[in-house]
């Protein structure tokens, strides 16, 4: 399911998202509007489970490492 939302852009911003359907590199606005929600989506969940991690971190467990790498890693490109 699915709802129809009204959302106002910066008219660099459509031009962009048009430029990008344009080159066929999204099937639709819709599309790449609903792509870049999804990935800072993931993002933010990513951050969550970070701090997770890092508030757990003094306990030291099998973890430990991960949260030491995953605290230095950018997430800026998740896909």
């Amino acid at each position: 399911m699915s709802k129809q939302i009204a959302v106002r852009l910066p008219d660099e911003l459509v031009s962009f998202i048009d430029d990008v359907v344009d080159e066929g590199r999204a099937a639709s606005r819709a599309e790449l509007v609903s792509r870049a929600l999804e990935h800072e989506r993931r993002r933010i969940i990513a951050e969550r489970d970070v701090e997770i991690l890092r508030q757990s971190s003094g306990q030291r467990d099998d973890l430990a490492g991960l949260t030491d790498y995953a605290a230095r890693t950018p997430l800026d490109d998740l896909d």
